[in-house]
Parts: C-alpha cells; sequence; structure tokens
C-alpha cells in the first residue's frame, strides 16, 4: 500500500498538466471565494488572515533558507517589499473588494487580461518589443473588456459608466503585472523561499490596511463561512496552487507553464455559473472568447522562437 501511494505521489507530481490545471481550479475558486465573503468576512480582514495563514505554514519549512538568503535579499530589499506589496498585499485587497461591486464571471474573465499588461509592462520596465502578433493578440484581449465594461455594446463605449468593481480590478491585475515584470530581477534564491518572504512582507503590509478599515467601518469578527472562506484561499489558490506552479514551472519551463493560465477565466465563469447561480449573458460568452483567444494568438509567436532557440 505504502508503495502503491508513492508511485502515484511521483507520479502527480511529473506531471504538469495536472499540476497546472489544478492550480487554475484553485485560482478560479478564489474569483468565487471572494464573492461568497461579501457579508461574511470584511476585503482587508480576508487579506491579512489569508497571508497570515500562509505564512504560518511555510515557515517552519522555509524561514531557513529565507535567513540564509538574507544579506542578498536586504541588497534589494525596496524592490522586493514593493513586489509583495503590489503582487501580494494590493492586487489582493483590491480583488476582495473589487467582489463587493462586480460578479465573479466579470472577475474571472478581467483576469484573464493580465498577461497582456504583462506584456506591456515588459517593454517599458525592460524595452522587451512585442510582435505585430502579439499586439493584435493585445488589441483583441482588450476588445473582450470593453465587451464587458459595455455589457455587450462596445460602440457605446464613450457613453457607459463603468463598473466600480470592474475598475478595481483592471487595477489589481496592473499592481499584479508589475509584481510579474518585478520577478526577472528577484533575489537569487530558491522559488519556495522567495514566495516565503514575500508572505511574510505581505502580511505585515496587511495590517495598517485591516486596522483603517476596521477603524472605518468598526470590527467586524469573521462568521463561520467566512473562516472557511479564508481556509480556502489559504490552502489553495495561495499554498497549493504556487507549489504546483513552480514545481510545474521545474518540469516544463514558464513559457508552456504560462498557457495554462488562458484556463482560469473560463473556469472563473463555469464556477460562476455553476456555484453562484450568476446569469452567463452572450456578451460573457463573447468576451471569454476574446480575451483568452488574444491571449493564445500573443502567445504563439513567443512558443515558436522558443522552439527555435532550442
Amino acid at each position: 500500500m505504502r508503495n502503491s501511494l508513492a508511485r502515484v505521489v511521483r507520479w502527480f507530481y511529473a506531471s504538469p498538466s495536472l499540476l497546472l490545471t489544478l492550480s487554475c481550479v484553485f485560482w478560479a475558486g478564489n474569483t468565487i471565494a471572494g464573492r461568497l465573503a461579501v457579508g461574511e468576512v470584511t476585503p482587508m480582514t480576508l487579506t491579512l488572515l489569508r497571508w497570515v495563514l500562509v505564512l504560518a505554514v511555510l515557515w517552519p519549512i522555509y524561514g531557513r533558507q529565507v535567513r540564509q538568503h538574507w544579506p542578498e535579499v536586504r541588497r534589494r530589499l525596496p524592490r522586493v517589499v514593493g513586489m509583495a506589496v503590489f503582487g501580494f498585499t494590493g492586487f489582493n485587497a483590491l480583488y476582495y473588494v473589487a467582489a463587493h461591486y462586480t460578479s465573479a464571471i466579470n472577475i474571472g474573465i478581467l483576469q484573464g487580461c493580465m498577461p497582456m499588461f504583462v506584456l506591456a509592462g515588459a517593454f517599458l520596465a525592460h524595452g522587451t518589443r512585442a510582435s505585430l502578433v502579439q499586439v493584435t493578440g493585445a488589441l483583441i484581449t482588450t476588445l473582450g473588456v470593453v465587451v464587458i465594461a459595455t455589457r455587450g455594446a462596445p460602440l457605446a463605449v464613450l457613453e457607459v459608466e463603468l463598473n466600480l468593481g470592474d475598475i478595481l480590478m483592471l487595477v489589481a491585475c496592473g499592481l499584479y503585472a508589475v509584481f510579474t515584470v518585478a520577478l526577472r530581477d528577484r533575489p537569487q534564491m530558491p522559488g519556495a523561499a522567495f514566495f516565503t518572504l514575500l508572505a511574510l512582507i505581505a502580511a505585515l503590509t496587511s495590517v495598517p490596511l485591516a486596522a483603517l478599515e476596521a477603524g472605518v467601518q468598526g470590527v467586524m469578527v469573521p462568521t463561520p463561512t467566512g473562516l472557511g472562506i479564508i481556509a480556502y484561499v489559504a490552502i489553495f489558490p495561495s499554498c497549493l496552487a504556487q507549489i504546483f506552479l513552480l514545481r510545474s514551472v521545474d518540469l516544463i519551463g514558464p513559457g508552456r507553464a504560462g498557457i495554462f493560465m488562458n484556463l482560469v477565466p473560463a473556469f472563473s465563469a463555469i464556477m460562476a455559473v455553476g456555484l453562484l447561480k450568476e446569469p452567463f449573458a452572450r456578451f460573457h460568452a463573447a468576451a471569454l472568447l476574446l480575451v483568452v483567444g488574444g491571449i493564445l494568438l500573443a502567445q504563439a509567436a513567443p512558443r515558436r522562437g522558443q522552439r527555435q532557440s532550442g
């Protein structure tokens, strides 16, 4: 029995497609958790406790590695703090606030625009030029965002009053894109240890936001449902999804692993309809096709280049 279990675990950890698909399912579940959290746990409390729980799990395992690489981290501490604030604290805080004002379907589809923001950020930060195919893909994905924002009437874009939640979600995606672009110059240390360090900084920088929220709205103790939501986002989108992603990148590289991120908007829409009973309109389907299709098109040229360079 023990040998059989060991073989299953080895097979599981050697299956990047399965690992990445599960990661996308967990991240899509985060959109559902954000909507379910409304009235159960406040956004800043959810953000704070999410990273506190992640830290409680990972620090005993990777804390020693973080301390060992501290001299390297200290030389780049402002950059590392900025990465945690933008990619972990800021992104998640806006993400959960956005869930109060827009649907899980919208959140999931808009999250699919993140690769396009990364493309623009890589050009601004590192001068990485996009090909015509990539630019075309970015424009198609942007059209998908317009379809969402105008509820299927893109010609009314100049007249529409944008949903506050959609705007916050787009800002959140921009913050995470900054984090992603900055990963290129992160300290040289194991990925899991670096993730643990970012979780530590995110937990610390979430405290002022939670305190401000409590001062403005009063203290709200999470309900039993809220505690369950906190546990889910800490265990699945935070810990397991990140561990599975790191393992998959080791197996097949970041380029091929990144393709699977296109599944997040699709899974988000399916879960929102199936679990939250949110209506799935025709414009949602059109926007989903535009966002995912644009990302696939934008990624086609780099993959060909990677094969040639290999």
